[in-house]
């Protein structure tokens, strides 16, 4: 079956950080603040997952439970479907369908057109992180300590893999092998078609951060104030990189640069292959977000939405907003569609 990330990935921004490859970025042309709210809706009392977006309907989870289809030509909502228990991750989509995951420690499939029901995985504890699907297989992790491979048409199990500790971090899923960090401190890397562990890189503290995949290397940030990088097919570190506080950030890629953001309110920008940093920026007073790429930048949300230009980290252009924001920005053209701590979407042209 055809990689339903894959088959989606230009046409929307259809997962976390954008696409399969967590970089980020649909031509949006960001030398410029935007001027206008096109448009502003209320959802409920706050979202804390980043919204996606495909084939014109963007897709937000709320903490109530409430997974919202907006049609972004007006700002309306197509349909809601609700979940017993509140959500705080990025939903994804699937061939027709989006996943997400709920604190009722399960993962819907919602069908995109109707708002229907197709299928859902139970698990043992809630669901942070994000579904990520690879050949027609749903991988994600439970704060029960497992990650779940189950069939994108029916939700039916393929395998289950328990690890060490609580996993709120979302798989990066390569053709060959899946990676996760773990409140155990580790970094695992599992064989994608069985879920046996290839290998396993220790830090001094949990991994929330969700990794990122560039070549052989692999980028992750850890509770230890530190960002790796790791080889993809032994899980040696190839160097580390000490912020000033933890970092629950997940890293954005794109040619041979990885951005990350830290707890000590800096974004920083490094060398995937050298680890030498390019650049490093105020941009917060703490900064949990991922940063996403667009062209000639890397837009971030912490106080408020900014951009920053990748070459120099030198600041574009920052937009105040009305409530606190913490997810990441979805770039489409000249739209910007974001969410807030307070529960509001907007698009902002």
């Amino acid at each position: 079956m055809e990689d339903a990330q894959e088959s989606n990935a230009s046409t929307g921004w259809i997962t976390l950080l954008g696409d399969a490859a967590r970089t980020g970025g649909l031509g949006l042309r960001p030398t410029r603040a935007p001027s206008q709210v096109r448009w502003q809706l209320r959802l409920g009392r706050s979202i804390r997952g980043a919204p996606i977006l495909d084939a014109g309907i963007l897709y937000v989870a709320s903490i109530e439970g409430t997974l919202h289809a907006i049609t972004v030509a007006v700002g309306r909502r197509k349909w809601v479907f609700h979940s017993a228990g509140g959500c705080h991750a990025t939903p994804s989509i699937a061939g027709n369908n989006v996943l997400f995951g709920s604190d009722d420690g399960k993962v819907y499939a919602v069908d995109c057109g109707s708002g229907k029901l197709v299928w859902e995985v139970a698990t043992g504890a809630e669901v942070w992180t994000s579904p990520v699907t690879r050949n027609g297989i749903v991988y994600f992790g439970s704060a029960d300590a497992n990650i779940y491979a189950v069939d994108a048409l029916s939700g039916a199990p393929r395998w289950k893999t328990s690890l060490a500790g609580k996993i709120y971090s979302t798989p990066y899923v390569s053709e060959s092998q899946l990676y996760v960090g773990c409140g155990d401190g580790t970094l695992y890397s599992l064989d994608v078609a069985s879920g046996k562990i290839v290998w396993g890189a220790e830090t001094r503290k949990g991994i929330d951060s969700s990794p990122a995949l560039a070549g052989a290397t692999v980028v992750v940030g850890s509770e230890d104030f530190c960002v790796y990088a790791l080889d993809a097919a032994t899980g040696v570190v190839r160097w580390k990189y000490e912020t000033g506080l933890g970092i629950a950030s997940s890293p954005a890629i794109s040619n041979g640069i990885a951005a990350i953001g830290s707890k000590d309110g800096y974004l920083y920008a490094f060398d995937v292959q050298s680890g030498q940093l390019r650049w490093r920026v105020r941009a917060g007073e703490v900064i949990t977000s991922p940063p996403v790429f667009s062209q000639g930048a890397i837009c971030i949300q912490a106080a408020g939405l900014i951009a920053f230009d990748i070459v120099t980290g030198k600041t574009l252009w920052r937009a105040g907003l009305g409530g606190a924001v913490q997810s990441a920005p979805v770039l489409s053209g000249e739209t910007i569609y974001i969410s807030s701590l307070d529960g509001e979407v907007y698009a902002l042209g």
